[in-house]
């Protein structure tokens, strides 16, 4: 059950230029919050009304906790005002939202967890809760590879980087391609290019996978319709072809939207 609470900052750091590393005591959404959910973050200026919706990186129900990693989109941003955010500070955090990834249904299949850019964080706690051997495909840039680290306790982790400083030079499905190994589900997020391949690629193959779609949002929960998806099928409900990202999203079976 979504509820909005006044998160507590227990820590904040920069992990890159612009890719920051949030952790919030938000007891109530953590208790019920699952890997793939997300929240909607609010800015304290008064001129601002919408929140900013933001996907989990990590889920700590003992300690009250989660992680929120996102990029500083721009100057005068709501994401831009978070960084700002110091230990003890508060601030309204609207969740958990939407549906999280089936870890049930890929329950002894060898998982692929597919991250580009800031579609990584997500990924972090669903491989960490998945509880079996998990291959992370992580996509960059370039540069500094944030998160890479924390992936490794939970299994192989494969990188691409389009400018050839780490890994293979590339993209995601590259890296796939050229792995010894062959997904049998595939769990993704990233810009909407990487997911478009990721789907052509899963439904050669026939591989079931399962895409995090990224959205820009008002209200987060579906009330607005400002943040709606193509279909393939019709809605049984409202009879068009369309779902709400915010929520029978973020995440979607690749077969059951027009990308």
């Amino acid at each position: 059950m979504k509820k909005k609470e006044l998160g507590i900052v227990i820590s904040h750091e920069q992990l890159t230029e612009d890719i920051f590393s949030l952790r919030l005591e938000a007891g109530n959404i953590a208790e019920e919050a699952v890997p793939g959910q997300f929240v909607m973050v609010y800015s304290r200026d008064s001129g601002k009304q919408l929140g900013r919706p933001i996907s989990l990186c990590g889920i700590d129900k003992e300690k009250n906790q989660i992680r929120l990693v996102y990029r500083v989109t721009g100057p005068g941003t709501g994401t831009e005002e978070f960084s700002t955010l110091s230990e003890g500070e508060r601030i309204f955090v609207l969740g958990p939202l939407g549906n999280g990834f089936p870890l049930e249904k890929a329950r002894g299949k060898r998982l692929f967890a597919v991250g580009g850019g800031i579609g990584i964080p997500p990924l972090l706690e669903t491989s960490k809760q998945f509880g079996e051997p998990v291959t992370a495909v992580l996509g960059y840039r370039g540069g500094a590879l944030f998160l890479k680290e924390e992936f490794e306790p939970y299994g192989e982790v494969l990188i691409a980087t389009e400018d050839g400083s780490a890994g293979i030079r590339g993209n995601v499905l590259d890296a796939i391609r050229n792995h010894a190994e062959r997904p049998e589900m595939i769990f993704a997020c990233g810009p909407m290019p990487m997911l478009r391949a990721l789907a052509s690629y899963a439904e050669e193959e026939k591989i079931p996978c399962y895409i995090s779609l990224e959205e820009r949002m008002a209200c987060g929960i579906g009330a607005c319709l400002g943040c709606v998806c193509e279909t393939r099928e019709t809605d049984p409900h409202t009879h068009v072809h369309n779902r709400r990202i915010c929520k029978e999203g973020p995440v979607f079976l690749s077969t059951e939207v027009v990308l």
